[in-house]
């Protein structure tokens, strides 16, 4: 049985869904925000041992710990929906039982083969341990600096003509008068600019700031077990600038994406970083230079990938149930 942790929202499990129906795997999924309102459920120990079982009330299907053999943890939310409304105080505190729960409940399950891991995927989102890594495998990086110091943002803009600016963690900011959400792309700023910047403007928050890496195409690479899925991103020959500093604005200016041939020890670079922080599954961005050098940007240990296989007609599904599947003893 194959346990799959997401949201109604999350259109990603469909295909994969789709071909494990096809291939008569047994799955079970957890829409977690729903929890309460659209699952019956419990957990015990006793003098057998521990085991949990829980079943969907729209459909009957039921799933135990011991028929599970592997787990995608996908896009879980937090339990939001009540079969019964009270106070707010009442409904906020019984939200938090039910997310208490889940989460004890996924760090239960850690040790079942996976997709997504609630125990390694917060910490492998740090791009302070993805460079470590990235230097540790081998990778080519830019030179980066996170720090609330103008002297060691303006000593990082002294050696390039152009720094990056990047979000670290907040990606928006929602203007409550205007109504108004302002999304956080990368900025590309020309180093002299800094001198003008007040330091309150680097003291007050934390700047993450690399060196501007020039650009012949861009890369999204999935990997998916030892299965490598690289995506060609032609960003650099859009019309306008839109998109040729963060590709993610380039969506709606016909931005090509492609299949791409990955060399082999950049493949082999992927799964060895993978296998560092003990996970099955990541995206990972890279630019690579006119004069062919390959540089790693950051890798999402959960990253979004159906976009890539849409575009490309990259298996990627495929290779996910493939996966989970090659697990189950049974077939």
């Amino acid at each position: 049985m194959i346990l799959i942790i997401t949201n109604k929202e999350d259109v990603h499990p469909t295909p994969v869904i789709e071909l494990l129906t096809e291939r008569g795997i047994p799955f079970f999924r957890l829409n977690t925000e729903s929890l309460l309102s659209d699952y019956e459920f419990c957990w015990w120990n006793d003098s057998c041992g521990c085991d949990f079982h829980i079943r969907c009330i729209q459909n009957g299907l039921e799933v135990r710990s011991s028929e599970i053999t592997a787990i995608w943890d996908r896009r879980p939310e937090q339990p939001k929906e009540l079969p019964v409304k009270s106070t707010p105080g009442i409904d906020k505190h019984n939200l938090a039982e039910a997310l208490g729960f889940l989460v004890f409940l996924r760090y239960y399950l850690k040790d079942i083969p996976s997709i997504g891991s609630i125990a390694g995927d917060r910490p492998a989102a740090s791009k302070m341990l993805q460079y470590r890594i990235a230097h540790q495998v081998g990778f080519s990086l830019p030179e980066s600096r996170y720090s609330n110091s103008r002297q060691a943002i303006i000593g990082l803009a002294e050696k390039f003509p152009y720094l990056l600016l990047k979000p670290i963690e907040s990606n928006d900011v929602w203007d409550e008068d205007n109504m108004q959400d302002y999304v956080f792309y990368s900025q590309k700023v020309p180093s002299e600019s800094l001198s003008d910047v007040p330091d309150e403007a680097f003291t007050q928050t934390v700047t993450f700031a690399q060196n501007y890496v020039e650009k012949d195409f861009e890369l999204r690479v999935t990997v998916v077990g030892k299965k490598v899925f690289a995506c060609r991103i032609d960003s650099q020959d859009l019309t306008d600038d839109t998109g040729k500093i963060d590709w993610r604005q380039g969506y709606e200016h016909g931005m090509k994406q492609t299949a791409f041939n990955l060399p082999e020890d950049i493949a082999d670079k992927c799964r060895e970083y993978l296998r560092c922080l003990g996970l099955n599954f990541g995206c990972f961005d890279f630019i690579v230079t006119p004069s062919g050098e390959y540089v790693f940007l950051e890798c999402n240990p959960n990253g979004q990938w159906l976009w890539v296989e849409d575009a490309t007609g990259l298996k990627i599904s495929e290779a996910i149930a493939d996966f989970l599947s090659s697990f189950d003893k049974s077939k």
